[in-house]
This record gives structure tokens, C-alpha cells and sequence, in this order.
């Protein structure tokens, strides 16, 4: 246990430069989100609103999904994420698609919770902070990582490309490249039991007691 845990120190101190690129490229998506909100007028953001208040009802009324398919939703939409961001690191040509990938989910993230927060104030914080942040706290470090292994992958093959070495040597980086997935997948399982069964149930007590005030 102590051996991986110094292995992956290791790793996170060989390659910081690249994990700090994509924790900047993250949030740098996520201030992109918050202006897009902040950029919008009156009518578009009354338009998302209305979808908006339409969720809210369906939940007050007890017509959204269930906690099982929520989780079924939310894990499988992280591995096909994953999958992806996987597959482009196996090309060089599609490392300039995860840099994109990664900058949309933290636009993504800016905006939702910047929506919420520009139409419902504090309401909207305290919303934001028990619907979107439990999850996020394992999924956005799961993202960045697996966008940095992606990455780091990418520039390994360019290495080996240029260097003529392509026996031995490159498998037992891919071998460490499906292990790192495997295990973020892994954590993302535990983000989507968050989402479902923390988050959901904590978004439809407060969205009840919102309405059960008006």
C-alpha cells in the first residue's frame, strides 16, 4: 500500500506540469460557464428558467426518475466520458479533443451552477452546493485526471514515435494507462451512488420545501 502510494506521488510530481495545465484548463472553462451566464438577457435566461421551473415541478410532484436510474444514468454517462477521453489517448491527433472535452465539462459545471445561483440568489447557493457539489467532488478530480493520463499517454506515443523504440517499452505504459482507468471508473461509480442517492434526495427535500413555502 505504502509502494503505490509513493508510486503515484511519484508520478503526480514527474508529471505536474501537465496536471496543473488541465486544472487551469478546468477552470478556466468553469469562468467561461459563469460569463456566458452573466453575458445572456433578460428573455434567454427567462426561457432556461421555465425548463427550469418545469424540473423543479416534476420533482415537488414526485414525477422525476428514480434513485436506481439516476444511477444507472449518471455511471454510464461517466464511462462512455471516460471511454472517450481513453480512446483519444491511444492517438496523438486526439489529444487537442481532450483538452476541449475537459474545458467543456468545466464549462459545464461554471454554468449550472452559475445559472442557479444568478435566478435563485442564496436559495440557489444552498441548492447548487447539496445537488451539484457531491458528486463533483470525486467526478471533477476523475476528469482532470483522466484527462492528464490521457494526455500523458499521447505524449508517450509521440516520444516512442520519434525515438524509433515501439517493442517492449510501450506496453508497459499502456498496461499502467487501462489500470489508471479502470480505477477512475471505478471512483466515478462511487460519484454516481453520490448523485443518486446524497445529491438527488437532498435537491428534492430542498426543491419541496421551496414550494412548500410559496
Amino acid at each position: 500500500m505504502y509502494n503505490k502510494r509513493t508510486l503515484l506521488v511519484d508520478h503526480v510530481k514527474e508529471h505536474a506540469t501537465i496536471y496543473i495545465f488541465m486544472i487551469i484548463l478546468f477552470l478556466t472553462g468553469i469562468i467561461f460557464g459563469a460569463i456566458i451566464v452573466n453575458s445572456m438577457n433578460f428573455i434567454q435566461k427567462q426561457d432556461l428558467f421555465f425548463y427550469l421551473e418545469r424540473f423543479f415541478g416534476d420533482i415537488a410532484a414526485d414525477e422525476q426518475a428514480g434513485n436506481n436510474a439516476i444511477l444507472k444514468d449518471s455511471f454510464f454517462y461517466h464511462v462512455k466520458y471516460l471511454f472517450i477521453l481513453f480512446v483519444l489517448g491511444l492517438s496523438v491527433i486526439g489529444l487537442p479533443v481532450v483538452w476541449v472535452l475537459l474545458f467543456l465539462k468545466g464549462m459545464i459545471v461554471g454554468f449550472s451552477v452559475g445559472f442557479i445561483v444568478n435566478q435563485l440568489g442564496m436559495k440557489g447557493l444552498f441548492l447548487a452546493s447539496i445537488s451539484i457539489a457531491p458528486q463533483n467532488i470525486l467526478v471533477i478530480p476523475v476528469y482532470i485526471a483522466a484527462g492528464s493520463l490521457s494526455m500523458i499517454f499521447s505524449l508517450t506515443l509521440l516520444n516512442k514515435l520519434f525515438s524509433r523504440k515501439f517493442s517492449r517499452p510501450v506496453l508497459q505504459p499502456f498496461g499502467k494507462y487501462v489500470m489508471a482507468f479502470v480505477s477512475l471508473i471505478v471512483v466515478s461509480l462511487a460519484a454516481a451512488v453520490l448523485e443518486a442517492y446524497i445529491a438527488n434526495e437532498g435537491m428534492e427535500l430542498i426543491i419541496k420545501s421551496f414550494y412548500s413555502q410559496q
